[in-house]
């Protein structure tokens, strides 16, 4: 078989399974993989809502690392699915500390994109003396203009994606798309939430990657990511303005690598030079030919040199 992502480690399954009943009614489903007795690494991932799969295991060396994930309150196969009760910021890097104290890890190496960069920031805010390590993706900061970004200013780079997002909300509603899809995404009709979900979507996933996506994403749970994106962004992700960059001192000694894509439009790269100049000691790679996807090849190689770089940290 033709792997595409053969620059990656090869696909693995999880050793162990299991299931992390935390606050709210939420079951957090996580898994092992890699070497039972390796180097703990966790992985963060992205959306808020999109959920962890198979390709995720393929950034670590199985033989070197033993690697948790899980899929955040509501999304992946944690349950209830798609929902946003008792589902903050606060509570996910709760999530993320009570996983470590039940799996009886010491420290990790903490790795997330996107969103995931976003609650690794947060974490290690939290937590710095349970973190080996950072790799962080794709940064999102959570500010103002990040959450501006997506709802305007990206039309410019973006118009035909950007149209058919707001074709569907009626024009008096336009003046507040984020609160217009909110309102449909939370809807409990399926014939309501459901076509906007797959716009949110098409809409999120078209803008993802340097080159157009080949095809249709397809996720067993569609409408965790949009519903629980939005709820987040409605909330401004439960964070003060310029918060996880006033908290780097927290974690400033800690080594680190941030990987970013030049071309992202959906994390602009300005947002991974403001996290580099608040942290000089981590190391910041731009990656020239790539957009935002994890995937995206000198991306994936960097991240996997970064995983690699921290296969023999010492305490």
């Amino acid at each position: 078989m033709n792997d595409t992502l053969r620059d990656l480690y090869p696909s693995i399954e999880p050793y162990e399974t299991g299931v992390l009943e935390v606050s709210g009614g939420h079951r957090l489903v996580y898994e092992l993989c890699g070497n039972p007795a390796g180097r703990p690494a966790v992985f963060l991932h992205g959306g808020p809502g999109a959920g962890c799969n198979p390709t995720h295991r393929r950034f670590f060396d199985p033989a070197v690392y033993k690697l948790v994930l899980f899929d955040q309150r509501g999304a992946g196969r944690s349950t209830p699915a798609a929902s946003v009760h008792e589902n903050t910021t606060a509570h996910l890097v709760s999530d993320i500390e009570t996983l470590r104290r039940h799996l009886h890890i010491d420290r990790w190496v903490v790795f997330g994109g996107s969103w995931g960069s976003t609650l690794g920031l947060a974490y290690a805010a939290a937590h710095p003396e349970a973190c080996r390590a950072l790799v962080l993706r794709g940064i999102w900061l959570c500010r103002e203009i990040d959450m501006d970004w997506w709802f305007g200013p990206i039309r410019l780079i973006y118009p035909e994606y950007f149209q058919a997002f707001v074709e569907p909300i009626p024009a008096a509603e336009r003046h507040d798309l984020l609160g217009a899809y909110l309102r449909r995404l939370l809807d409990p009709d399926p014939a309501v939430h459901m076509p906007a979900a797959i716009t949110w979507d098409r809409y999120e996933t078209s803008c993802a990657t340097l080159l157009p996506p080949q095809e249709e994403p397809v996720r067993p749970n569609m409408l965790a990511m949009p519903r629980i994106e939005a709820h987040y962004m409605h909330h401004r992700c439960f964070l003060r303005p310029n918060e996880l960059i006033e908290a780097v001192p927290r974690f400033r000694h800690l080594p680190g690598v941030i990987v970013h894509g030049r071309y992202d439009m959906l994390c602009p790269v300005e947002g991974a030079l403001e996290l580099a100049a608040a942290w000089p000691e981590a190391a910041l790679h731009i990656v020239p030919d790539a957009g935002h996807a994890a995937t995206e090849p000198g991306i994936r190689r960097q991240l996997v040199a970064a995983t690699d770089r921290f296969r023999d940290l010492k305490d």
